[in-house]
């Protein structure tokens, strides 16, 4: 009778670990085959999805029910900083409008490329200009633009001249004497008080041959009225305008450009009728639930990526004391649940970028871009998170399961094909670039090569090319066809064929259902249902972490007395 149980028993404990086909020593006793269930169930029960998890052990779905809060109070957030960071926008953007066309001297929307002046005269007469419109900016803007003031007078204009400090050049002998140290000299004019044109300019003279550039600044301010509207207070701002008359290249072309720096302050006193400071009070403690939410999502990832550790590491330890093998990086690695990881980054990018916005309502801080970062890349991760509860329905799954299985591939293939890219790059820029704007700089050179990859752009980057060297022209040729027919026929063909062969075999990994990792069959083997009851929580559910450390510690006992 008791050789016969003992034939039960090795026909059980054979049915329990020949899927896994181990050579090492296997669990025989009673209380090893309970401990190595109790770690299967753990293991299958960390990867069932939030609705199994419930009806496992009667847990509801805090996470889930967490992350569509999140999702859709942090979406609220970001429209509504979308909404308020364009009205900045647009009041940027046509304030600098307005300071071209009153500060450049026939001045023309879209003529950014091609304002220049060729005449001395002209370089004169557009300083002037100049100068006369900021001092008459009372009576020429429709705007409420107003002159900065430091204490009881106007800032002035500064006039401002960079010049090589000495130098004789004579084209016509093909010489040159020159100084390569660079001087300035700067001329203040302030408004209303300035003498006339000619006066402030007669001891102000322009070097042409030696000159690199001439700098006016100024300083303006105004209020931002856009927000008055929406109940919201409004906001002052301080426009720094540069206008800069480029002549380095020393062509007999001198550019000139206007540009706008600017700074959101708080205005100091605010009356508004109709307008009060709720909103954004309202607008603030809104950021704080965000940031509370953040942080509780942050913290249940954070458990449950521990939680994943711990089972990883109870995992390695059963095969290395009963089946004397080593765990494959791949299956650790199915322990580390990369859509936690990604959650928790989103959070934290979330976190960071609702403090900004809080510093920016209440005017401590004006950094819009760095927060518009935070925000959009936070909320984007969050949405890609969804990704995580569409992958428990089969048929999206797949799709996922492809995506993740075809990324190493993905990557070194794209890492083969971008030194190819390189190459193309560096070969374009030094051979085309002087004879095709889309080939002038390394970074024109990739947006060009990779509008080509994209099939956009094409007619126009073979018909620009300048005949003008005949050699450079056939070049160019031989050049575009072989970069488009290798990367659109050949590799993209290649990068096309990696993700529908991954796909294929998920697919047909999914059809058959047979384990494919030794993880997934150790999982195979528990045939219990999530509402079984078996996966209830009892006092020893960490009996195989606590039987594998006391077997190790008497194994070590046993080996110390041998010893």
């Amino acid at each position: 009778m008791n050789l016969l149980q003992e034939e039960i028993d090795m026909e059980e404990s054979s049915d329990l670990y020949d899927v896994y086909g181990t050579s090492g020593p296997l669990p025989r006793s009673e209380e090893d085959l309970d401990n190595v269930e109790c770690l299967r169930r753990k293991i299958k029960y960390f990867f069932m999805n939030p609705c199994e998890k419930y009806h496992a052990r009667g847990r509801k779905p805090w996470k889930l029910i967490l992350q569509i809060i999140k999702i859709a109070i942090i979406t609220i957030q970001l429209v509504s900083f979308g909404l308020s960071n364009q009205m900045v926008v647009t009041f940027k953007e046509e304030n600098l409008m307005t300071f071209k066309h009153l500060f450049l001297k026939n001045y023309v929307d879209g003529v950014k490329d091609t304002y220049a002046v060729y005449r001395q005269d002209d370089v004169y007469d557009h300083i002037d200009y100049i100068i006369e419109q900021y001092g008459r900016l009372h009576n020429i803007t429709v705007g409420n633009h107003e002159y900065q003031k430091d204490g009881a007078f106007y800032t002035p204009l500064s006039l401002c001249q960079e010049f090589y400090r000495n130098g004789n050049i004579y084209p016509g002998n093909e010489t040159l004497d020159i100084d390569a140290q660079v001087k300035t000299e700067c001329l203040k004019v302030y408004p209303m008080y300035h003498p006339s044109l000619q006066q402030a300019l007669s001891h102000f003279e322009l070097h042409f041959k030696r000159m690199l550039s001439v700098k006016i600044t100024f300083v303006l301010k105004a209020i931002n009225l856009q927000t008055v509207r929406h109940r919201e207070l409004p906001d002052c701002y301080d426009f720094t305008v540069t206008i800069i008359f480029n002549n380095q290249v020393h062509s007999g072309r001198i550019k000139v450009d206007l540009e706008n720096d600017v700074d959101i302050n708080e205005c100091r006193e605010l009356k508004v009728t109709g307008a009060s400071a709720r909103n954004i009070y309202l607008t603030v403690l809104f950021d704080c639930l965000i940031i509370i939410t953040c942080i509780a999502s942050f913290t249940l990832c954070t458990r449950s990526v521990i939680s994943g550790i711990q089972l990883q590491f109870e995992y390695t330890l059963y095969c290395r004391v009963y089946c004397s093998k080593m765990v494959s990086m791949s299956d650790k690695l199915e322990f580390v649940n990369g859509w936690y990881i990604l959650i928790i980054i989103s959070d934290t990018l979330t976190i960071i970028g609702s403090i900004l916005k809080i510093t920016i309502q209440t005017k401590v801080s004006t950094n819009y871009d760095v927060c518009s970062i935070f925000l959009g890349t936070g909320t984007m991760f969050v949405w890609i998170g969804v990704l995580r509860y569409m992958g428990f329905f089969r048929k999206y799954n797949i799709l996922i399961l492809t995506l993740r299985a075809a990324f190493p591939n993905v990557i070194r293939f794209i890492c083969c094909a971008g030194i190819i890219y390189l190459s193309y790059c560096f070969c374009g820029w030094i051979v085309l670039g002087p004879y095709h704007e889309k080939f002038r700089t390394l970074n024109t050179v990739s947006e060009c090569l990779f509008s080509l990859v994209n099939g956009d752009d094409m007619f126009p980057t073979f018909e620009n090319m300048k005949q003008k060297s005949s050699l450079v022209w056939i070049f160019s040729r031989v050049y575009l066809y072989t970069f488009v027919s290798l990367f659109i026929y050949m590799i993209l063909s290649l990068f096309i064929t990696i993700i529908t062969d991954t796909y294929d075999t998920i697919k047909q990994q999914q059809e058959s259902g047979l384990p494919t990792s030794e993880l997934q069959k150790f999982l195979s083997v528990c045939k219990d249902l999530p509402n079984s009851g078996v996966y209830r929580l009892h006092k020893n559910n960490r009996c195989f972490f606590n039987c594998c450390i006391s077997r190790c510690r008497s194994r070590r006992e046993r080996l110390t007395s041998e010893a």
